[in-house]
């Protein structure tokens, strides 16, 4: 245990009078008498009638007074339900004292005494390796009550030497004279008939000295050891001479050949241990508590540290329970223990309901004490997180290993290329482009990623590759990850050809908390750059990735700032490589009208008017449909109605439509990024004029070649070609390409159209103002409501 470790198990206070605990003093007890064969039956119905009388007066303080029990007899299905049923009622919890849940109207003499044997003179002992151990043994000595699926295990389990296995080794030099003596005390007072409270006592007495995580787990090893015993002697007699003689001792073979009838009784055996199990390590986690972070003194622990004591007893209080049972069962024989196993399994159920009532307190303080400690944790980690990137490091793994925890020297990355896990030590010295993303990353943007990324690796090896792209995906901390979204995750890691995180759960909470503080990631796709010795070189390239590809190498804000100085507003920006055929356009300096929206009718009006125009005009004219960057069900039937109709031409992948649109929205968010979103800067106007009229509805743009001519919305653009015969007389003396430009841009102004534009919070960045590309004034803030099944949505001032 190291020194950061919370030592509260070493200094519970004792309970003062003040407070109160339930008392329960003898749910359930043996009897030291022994059956005669020849007045079984006499007998094994006066023990009835005598544990029944015991159980009432201990059981009142358990569950509340129960009247008129003293006289009764045995107890038959329906009073059984009764008593079980007042176990039900679940324990309040005083809003004046945070351990006050297991209070009850008796005093609290019972924990005094027990508090009274608790003196701890330093011993610490780390009882984890031997929890493990108990834990094996309970887990094979538990599964299953008959007999013939107890011995099949034995042949299928392989036996496993785990490493604490051998860690206990040296511990249990110490202790194993504790845990004999506590098995043989236990063994004695269960056969003697000694009640449950005098039992619990008298191993607390034994075990004084130790803290109360200790008392615990070396009772229950005492258990462990008898009750072990016991069941490997069930699974093997049939098949060894030595066992089959001492389980004959043991009545172990009547007691297997009875097992349907005693399975009620087994099963609820089961439950109690599995319950006293799940205690104990519900209270060893506790002692996990790192002390830097949390503090005896805060509420949820305080509560915690106040009721481990009962916790502890109780759950001793259940192991003498489960180990006066096959005690009972090995000396008095399957026929006592048939008559009682009615009355046997509603003890057993009692006392673990109110094991599982401690259990789930303290569950419910644990899961508070770690919300405390992820917190302090998460703010000192989000803290230095900026403090690493400002410091020199001789390569990247440092960063590397922070952002993506390889737990315990495991391969964290899979290779998508080659479909292996393979090592961080694969990125050292390396150009990384972290790409973090949700689930949620479309078919497009992987489609034209895997494109880009296929391009910058066409010649030379892998090691000549000027980047490595890893995905990391996140997913929100205080969402239940499920198998739904693990099948994605999957389906999506298989898809890329490049590295990933092997498993989300790897991106801890703190990181995933720092990346959005620092880079500004709420769910759109980000690429964060970093150089070979870990350096950031780019808070976010994906726009610089989206607009120039493996161009905009090795994507730092210099590199953005002369790429930007070296274009210029033409119509090979805005397609790039997309589409060759529109490239050939440019080449062959013909016309080219841009247009998008969804209005069909528009665009066979538009499409008609223009060819109608281009034809008078004796120009050469083409047309190419560039959709929406949204509605892609409309978009699609307009596809399918202007191939039909042969309007024009246009796309017929709505990849390449978005990829059109992202790189218009990207050379916005880019010179936002840099900060140079300058509203006197030409260009960058007419990029906010296309991302508006994208908004409003139905637009086109005209270029001659590479230059653009003018762009508008859809009703000026569609007048002023119907308008050809009113300003074709200005063709002679200023030209076609002045003469349309003119007349549009005087529509244009008489129009007075509106423009507006979308930034979603996802994104990330977004700016405080923004002036209108028209009127240049500075434009309202809204806050838009979308649907995604309509781009209309609900606007609330801002």
């Amino acid at each position: 245990m190291d020194s950061s470790t919370s030592n509260f198990m070493k200094g519970i206070p004792a309970l003062t009078s003040g407070k109160k605990y339930s008392t329960p003093t003898n749910p359930l007890t043996g009897t030291n008498s022994t059956p005669n064969p020849k007045h079984q039956q006499e007998q094994q119905q006066q023990q009835q009638q005598q544990q029944q009388e015991q159980l009432i007066g201990p059981m009142n303080k358990l569950m509340g007074p129960m009247n008129n029990m003293g006289s009764q007899p045995p107890m038959n299905n329906q009073l059984v339900q009764q008593m079980v049923s007042q176990t039900r009622k679940p324990m309040q919890q005083s809003t004046s004292e945070g351990n006050s849940i297991f209070s009850a109207t008796d005093d609290n003499v019972i924990m005094k005494q027990v508090i009274s044997t608790h003196l701890p003179d330093g011993t610490d002992v780390d009882v984890k390796p031997l929890l493990n151990i108990v834990e094996d043994i309970l887990k094979h000595a538990t599964i299953n009550a008959d007999p013939i699926s107890s011995s099949a295990h034995t042949d299928g389990d392989k036996l496993d030497d785990k490493p604490h296995h051998t860690n206990a080794v040296v511990m249990l030099n110490s202790l194993s004279h504790i845990i004999d003596k506590l098995a043989n005390e236990m063994a004695l007072k269960c056969l003697t008939g000694g009640d449950g409270h005098t039992t619990a006592l008298a191993l607390f007495h034994t075990v004084g000295n130790f803290h109360w995580d200790a008392k615990l787990v070396l009772t229950l090893a005492a258990f462990a050891l008898n009750y072990g015993e016991f069941w490997l002697l069930a699974q093997i007699y049939s098949s060894n001479h030595l066992a089959k003689s001492m389980a004959i001792l043991r009545q172990v073979p009547s007691i297997m050949e009875h097992t349907a009838p005693l399975k009620p009784r087994f099963n609820a055996l089961n439950k109690l241990i599995h319950s006293i199990l799940e205690l104990t390590q519900c209270i060893l986690q506790f002692k996990e508590l790192p002390s830097m972070y949390i503090t005896p003194d805060m509420p949820a622990l305080a509560s915690a540290i106040n009721i481990i004591p009962t916790a502890v007893y109780w759950n001793i209080r259940g192991i003498i329970t489960c180990a006066s049972q096959i005690a009972n069962l090995t000396s008095m024989g399957h026929e006592y223990g048939i008559s009682s196993t009615e009355l046997q399994s509603w003890e057993l159920s009692s006392i673990t309901l109110k094991i599982n009532h401690i259990h789930e307190f303290l569950r419910q303080q644990l899961e508070n004490c770690r919300q405390v400690v992820g917190d302090k944790k998460e703010i000192e980690f989000r803290r230095s997180f900026n403090q690493l990137f400002e410091t020199n490091h001789i390569d990247n793994m440092k960063i590397l290993r922070i952002l993506i925890n390889p737990r315990d020297n495991m391969q964290p990355l899979f290779d998508g290329s080659t479909k292996k896990r393979v090592s961080l030590e694969v990125l050292r010295r390396r150009n990384v482009l972290l790409l973090i993303s949700g689930l949620d990353m479309s078919n497009e943007e992987l489609s034209i990623l895997e494109d880009i990324y296929g391009e910058s690796r066409i010649q030379g090896t892998r090691m000549d590759a000027l980047y490595e792209i890893v995905w990391m995906p996140i997913i929100d901390p205080s969402v239940q990850y499920t198998d739904a979204m693990d099948r994605k995750f999957e389906e999506m890691m298989n898809r890329m050809p490049w590295y990933s995180v092997s498993h989300p759960s790897l991106i801890e909470r703190p990181v995933i908390r720092s990346i959005g503080d620092r880079w500004h990631f709420r769910n759109k796709p980000i690429l964060v750059v970093f150089d070979p010795q870990g350096r950031e070189l780019s808070p976010n390239a994906i726009h610089m990735m989206w607009i120039w590809g493996s161009n905009a190498f090795p994507f730092t804000s210099i590199k953005e700032e002369q790429l930007w100085k070296d274009e210029t507003w033409r119509l090979e920006l805005l397609v790039s490589g997309m589409d060759q055929t529109i490239l050939n356009w440019i080449r062959d300096d013909k016309y080219i009208f841009l247009f998008g929206g969804d209005d069909i009718e528009w665009i066979r009006k538009f499409t008609t008017t223009a060819r109608a125009m281009a034809t008078a005009a004796r120009i050469p004219l083409e047309m190419v449909y560039v959709g929406k960057s949204k509605k892609k069900e409309s978009v699609r039937r307009a596809i399918s109605t202007i191939t039909l109709e042969k309007l024009s031409y246009c796309w017929q992948e709505t990849t390449l439509m978005w990829f059109f649109w992202r790189r218009l929205g990207s050379m916005l968010y880019s010179k936002i990024q840099l900060k140079k979103a300058d509203d006197q800067d030409p260009m960058m106007q007419q990029i906010k004029k296309l991302l508006s009229y994208d908004k409003e509805g139905s637009w086109a743009l005209l270029s001659k070649g590479s230059k653009f001519l003018t762009n508008g919305h859809g009703s000026t653009m569609m007048q002023t070609p119907a308008d050809f015969d009113v300003w074709k007389e200005h063709i002679p003396s200023k030209g076609f390409d002045l003469s349309f430009t003119d007349y549009h841009d005087k529509l244009h102004v008489e129009a007075n159209n509106c423009c507006r534009f979308e930034f979603p919070i996802a994104a990330g960045r977004i700016p405080n103002s923004m002036r209108c590309p028209e009127c240049h004034q500075l434009m309202e803030k809204y806050i838009a409501f979308l649907c995604c099944h309509d781009h209309t949505g609900l606007l609330e001032p801002y």
